[in-house]
């Protein structure tokens, strides 16, 4: 029972369900990719899909120091009804169609020359970049 509860309570989070979906819909994706199409940091998207892992749903392969993940091999009939009804609902949903154009468009800036460096480079020059919050009660 203690492997089914770690499978649904690997479900029970939108980042995870968003990686699920961007793997439902590629074979494999670096963990840049993860990161860039759903704007998170490198710490929170290896922590989600090492939960992801551990649950099962995802394996991993190294190349160098890359690390890519791809949907694991459906291995029951509780995963198999789970995963074929979690790409039903989520392709409906309103948000589905916003997750891939953001892989999408960071894939698209990979073929035309960008890596996984340079990205990350300008994604991390992106953030410092937004204004300061100013504080409550302060015109900003």
């Amino acid at each position: 029972m203690k492997d089914v509860a770690q499978f649904f309570k690997a479900l029970a989070d939108e980042c995870r369900l968003k990686v699920l979906w961007l793997l439902l819909n590629h074979k494999e994706l670096c963990v840049c990719d993860i990161m860039e199409a759903l704007g998170i940091t490198q710490s929170k998207a290896s922590r989600h899909l090492a939960t992801l892992r551990h649950a099962g749903l995802v394996t991993d392969r190294k190349v160098g120091a890359w690390s890519y993940y791809s949907l694991s091999p459906v291995d029951n009939d509780l995963k198999r009804g789970v995963i074929k009804t979690l790409r039903e609902k989520l392709g409906g949903h309103p948000e589905a169609p916003k997750v891939l154009e953001g892989l999408r468009t960071w894939l698209d800036g990979k073929d035309r020359g960008a890596t996984c460096m340079t990205g990350l480079a300008q994604h991390r020059s992106a953030r410092r970049k937004k204004p300061l919050k100013s504080h409550p009660g302060e015109k900003s």
